[in-house]
């Protein structure tokens, strides 16, 4: 039996190169899909804010979980982890390499390490979300599972209901379910990551802005708010809201611009947090003078081995 490429998940903050890079790799190996591990690439209409790659790109290589949802349906690690399983098990089935493309660190996670996600309660969620203010949402979590609580920023309203959702409705802290994001266990996945200096990646972030500005965003944005509400999820996108404000006249397009660099660039900072802690992740440079040839033989040389082995390297 032929040496196959162990599956691979390629990493990184936003603005990295993720996409481009793995649409690289996946041609150079051959026998390869992509699947999006990003939170809001699933949302359609969404494709310019969330950097969806353009149609010619998706068409080079197939693509799954991009533009699978309306805006108005809400989405969550449960819903992704009910999609990649039956994606990973064609793929075991048919031979094809799954590579993984994401800056969703929880996603990652659940397909790297197999999680499975506890039950959902939408009668707490939506008692939750009346609650407008994170940082009391985050202070109950904190009274109800302490250990939880000290796994996620104050901020992170997203991952503070689920928490909470989990702990409530179950009647069990969220942080006894599994092993939990600090357990790195050994995988079969190769996990390869983009790392930039971070003057470096803030010019990046800034120039991707003004390049999603000039293909439309404020546009993309108006036509969505002619559409349904956008549901929970979705409204956390980065960038939409400020321009959403926009539209609506509420604030100038030079302070929302400035807003969305800020938060993308904090979003980044708490991105390479996240995926630093992972021993398991193999980093090359994104300024690398050819990336795909750097990602390509790490790929190779640890996709040959026992994973024990490989998550040592």
């Amino acid at each position: 039996m032929g040496r196959r490429l162990a599956p691979l998940a390629l990493i990184g903050s936003t603005a990295s190169g993720k996409s481009s890079l793995a649409i690289s790799l996946a041609e150079r190996a051959g026998d390869v899909e992509l699947i999006s591990g990003d939170a809001m690439a699933v949302y359609r209409g969404m494709d310019v804010g969330t950097a969806t790659p353009p149609a010619a790109e998706l068409a080079r290589v197939p693509h799954h979980l991009i533009d699978v949802v309306a805006v108005d349906e809400a989405f969550t690690l449960v819903d992704f982890t009910d999609r990649v399983r039956p994606l990973l098990a064609g793929f075991a089935t048919s031979g094809v390499t799954p590579v993984l493309v994401g800056g969703t660190g929880l996603y990652v996670r659940a397909v790297v390490d197999g999680f499975d996600p506890p039950p959902q309660y939408p009668d707490v969620v939506a008692e939750l979300e009346t609650e407008p203010d994170t940082g009391a949402l985050w202070r109950r979590l904190a009274e109800l599972d302490p250990d939880g609580a000290t796994k996620m920023e104050p901020s992170n309203r997203r991952r503070i209901l689920r928490a909470l959702e989990v702990t409530i409705g179950s009647g069990r802290p969220f942080s006894s379910f599994g092993a939990g994001v600090d357990h790195y266990p050994p995988t079969d996945w190769v996990q390869i990551g983009l790392r930039w200096d971070r003057t470096v990646l803030d010019r990046r972030i800034d120039e991707r802005i003004d390049a999603q500005l000039a293909e439309g965003w404020l546009d993309e944005v108006a036509a969505l708010l002619d559409g349904p509400a956008w549901s929970a999820t979705a409204a956390q996108a980065l960038g939409y809201g400020q321009l959403a404000e926009v539209v609506r006249g509420e604030r100038s397009m030079a302070d929302a611009v400035e807003e969305i660099r800020r938060r993308t660039k904090r979003f980044a900072r708490r991105q390479e947090r996240w995926f630093r802690r992972d021993p398991r992740i193999h980093w090359i440079d994104g300024d690398t003078d050819v990336p795909a040839e750097a990602a390509m033989a790490v790929w190779k040389r640890n996709s040959f081995v026992d994973s024990v082995d490989r998550v040592r390297d």
